[in-house]
């Protein structure tokens, strides 16, 4: 009954756009061109040897792909999720996210903005909506972007000087 009545609140607060509402902002400079972020944003079979947060990521970086994430975050807990690739342009922007919306629905966005030729700003962000967002551990996750975000910069910056 209680999940019931969950899902017909989410749906009236849906349609009113009045639902919970988490969001987080994260943002690094890495002095490398962007291609070169994205070259390593796009190698998900190797973020287990350098990504703190997502361990591991499977599956193409392909607009409407499924993908298996394990999350490490660093109160030490771990999660798996299946979220769907919703947006991939080259060199810009990748989206992935999922859910139930009116429940608990995500999107995690990375966004690369040249600064320079050889400068560029990852905007690493997501925004949780949904009626059990105030229950839902989300606490650890802009440090895990940090953390994830200075791992980035330093694989990015050393792969750049090597060449």
């Amino acid at each position: 009954m209680k999940l019931i009545l969950a899902f017909l609140g989410g749906i009236f607060l849906t349609g009113c756009g009045m639902l919970p509402q988490k969001k987080i902002y994260t943002e690094i400079d890495i002095q490398t061109p962007k291609e070169v972020v994205w070259q390593i944003l796009m190698e998900n079979k190797a973020y287990p040897t350098w990504n703190p947060y997502h361990v591991k990521v499977e599956g193409k970086l392909e607009l409407g792909e499924t993908l298996q994430l394990e999350i490490h975050k660093p109160n030490k807990s771990e999660i798996h999720i299946e979220p769907v690739v919703m947006d991939v342009i080259p060199l810009e922007l990748l989206t992935w996210g999922g859910g139930i919306k009116g429940i608990f629905h995500g999107k995690h966005v990375f966004e690369l903005k040249s600064l320079d030729e050889f400068n560029t700003r990852l905007i690493h962000r997501e925004t949780f909506a949904g009626i059990v967002i105030p229950f839902a551990e989300l606490d650890t996750i802009e440090e895990g972007y940090n953390l994830m975000n200075q791992a980035l910069k330093h694989r990015a910056e050393a792969r750049y000087r090597s060449h």
